[in-house]
């Protein structure tokens, strides 16, 4: 099953990213190679589009030391 793009909770869990990757002052590029994900999947995370795996969502979140919270 995949998130329809601009999904609410990826929105905001891409700007949490993008912050993060910000704030280290890392490349998307240079956290792609950190995650061992694409350039694209880091773009598409960041802007909660496509269809990046769970996995790797979480695996990003990961190396920038975020956590995700289900209420």
């Amino acid at each position: 099953m995949s998130v329809a793009p601009h999904h609410p909770v990826a929105v905001e869990v891409g700007k949490h990213v993008r912050a993060a990757r910000k704030r280290y002052n890392l490349t998307q590029r240079q956290l792609s190679e950190l995650a061992e994900l694409s350039d694209k999947t880091i773009r598409d995370i960041e802007h909660g589009t496509g269809s990046p795996s769970f996995a790797g969502v979480l695996h990003t979140l990961d190396v920038l030391g975020l956590d995700i919270g289900v209420n």
